[in-house]
């Protein structure tokens, strides 16, 4: 059986503990290769993520005096901002969203097609996109175009400051989840 030098003698050994640099073996770096990688993927998921807990996921809101209400000023950014309001059981996604016209806009985030798969949609620039089949939709045209694989509307009121859902919409759309 051959044995390391160093192994025999204590301060070798010392050095060799010290300095992992001599320990790497090409299995070492093919774990961390592939550690590198599968971060890499999940990090590249970020955007459905959602869906496997992982990097957050929509924000919990709860309805006082029978109504959802947000600042504007959360969601006029232009950005697709996701809610989940929680009631009998289940959580009833939607989300807000100021399109290129200057509109802020609602809706649950499912349509009639694909809500059973429950994948809801990812915003591409002025685009959400349908996380289950991959179709377009200008954000122009959400709560003006209905039905099929388009964002299922959700009635709001605006003020000023806030746009307000009310609770009895969101438990409408219970069935989508």
């Amino acid at each position: 059986m051959q044995h390391r030098h160093h192994e025999s003698r204590p301060e070798l050994r010392a050095i060799a503990i010290a300095n992992p640099a001599t320990r790497t073996t090409p299995g070492h770096l093919l774990i961390l290769t592939g550690l590198v990688a599968l971060a890499l993927l999940l990090a590249s998921l970020a955007p459905h993520a959602n869906a496997f807990g992982l990097f957050g996921g929509p924000k919990e809101v709860k309805a006082k005096a029978g109504a959802v209400t947000l600042p504007l000023s959360e969601v006029s950014d232009g950005k697709a901002h996701f809610y989940t309001f929680k009631t009998g059981g289940k959580d009833v996604q939607f989300f807000v969203i100021k399109s290129k016209d200057g509109q802020i806009r609602t809706a649950l985030n499912a349509c009639d097609v694909c809500f059973r798969e429950k994948k809801g949609y990812t915003q591409d620039g002025d685009y959400l996109i349908c996380n289950n089949c991959g179709q377009r939709f200008h954000s122009n045209k959400v709560m003006e175009v209905k039905g099929g694989c388009n964002p299922s509307p959700l009635a709001r009121t605006l003020d000023a400051k806030n746009v307000t859902i009310s609770e009895a919409s969101l438990k409408a759309g219970v069935s989508y989840f």
